[in-house]
Order: structure tokens, then C-alpha cells, then sequence
């Protein structure tokens, strides 16, 4: 299947909203924006003429899309928005040293030292998932 093309934007045009299906989106005059009548969203077209960007302060990354001239699709994210499955490796791969430990970790859990070690190992295992779960849920 070959893959659909983007269409360049009419400025002059409106287009349905990629937000809310029901919402269309109508140029905002003098700029090269657009629009939502139904969620007051901002779009700005991309340098490209090709992709809008979702204008929004309380995301820290923006949304975009293209126009295929029947819908939009919505442009891949990069690395940058994949932090999650980073975590995740991360995290696996911290928990395997901590898994070959558990052994002599569970003899020395009679022993202060021993809990100590055992929670100390799991904290550090589980801070970066933490940290990007941290971050992915101020989106």
C-alpha cells in the first residue's frame, strides 16, 4: 500500500478539526493559523505549508498534523515522546542485576545491612520509571 501524501493548505479553506471530529477548524484572518469553533483550539501552519501544530501552553510537546485531503494524521513522534519504553528498558535492566542478587540479598536479610541493601537496590531499579511516569502524567 503506498503511503498517503500530504496535501499543501489552502489558508483561505477550512478543515475539520483533528481534535474533536464535530469541530471545524476556519482560517484566522491575517495570520496563517487556524481556528476551532467547537473546542477554541489554535492551530498554526507549519513552515512547510503541509502540517498544523497544536498551539497549547500546558503541553510540554507539541502536537502536529497533516492534511491527506480527506482527514489528518497525526505526524510520528520522535524519541523524545517515547520516554516511557526508555523507562521501561531501563528499569529492566536495572532489575536484572538486583534479580541475580536476590540469593545473597535474602541471606543477608536477617541483618539490618542486608534490608538496607535490599531496599536501597530496589529504589534506584525503580526511580527512572518513576521519574518518566512523573513526567508523562503533567501532559
Amino acid at each position: 500500500m503506498a503511503p498517503i501524501k500530504p496535501h499543501k493548505l489552502d489558508l483561505d479553506a477550512s478543515y475539520p478539526c483533528p481534535c474533536r471530529r464535530q469541530g471545524e477548524l476556519i482560517p484566522i484572518t491575517l495570520t496563517e493559523a487556524f481556528g476551532c469553533r467547537r473546542c477554541q483550539q489554535i492551530f498554526v501552519v507549519r513552515p512547510d505549508g503541509f502540517s498544523i501544530e497544536q498551539l497549547a501552553t500546558t503541553y510540554p510537546y507539541k502536537r502536529a498534523w497533516y492534511w491527506t485531503g480527506l482527514q489528518w494524521n497525526q505526524l510520528q513522534r520522535g524519541f523524545s515522546e517515547s520516554y516511557w519504553y526508555f523507562a521501561i528498558g531501563l528499569s529492566f535492566f536495572l532489575l536484572m542485576p538486583i534479580l541475580l542478587w536476590l540469593p545473597l540479598l535474602l541471606q543477608l536479610s536477617l541483618k539490618p545491612e542486608g534490608l538496607l541493601w535490599m531496599i536501597a537496590s530496589l529504589l534506584i531499579a525503580l526511580t527512572p520509571a518513576f521519574l518518566v511516569w512523573i513526567a508523562l502524567s503533567r501532559r
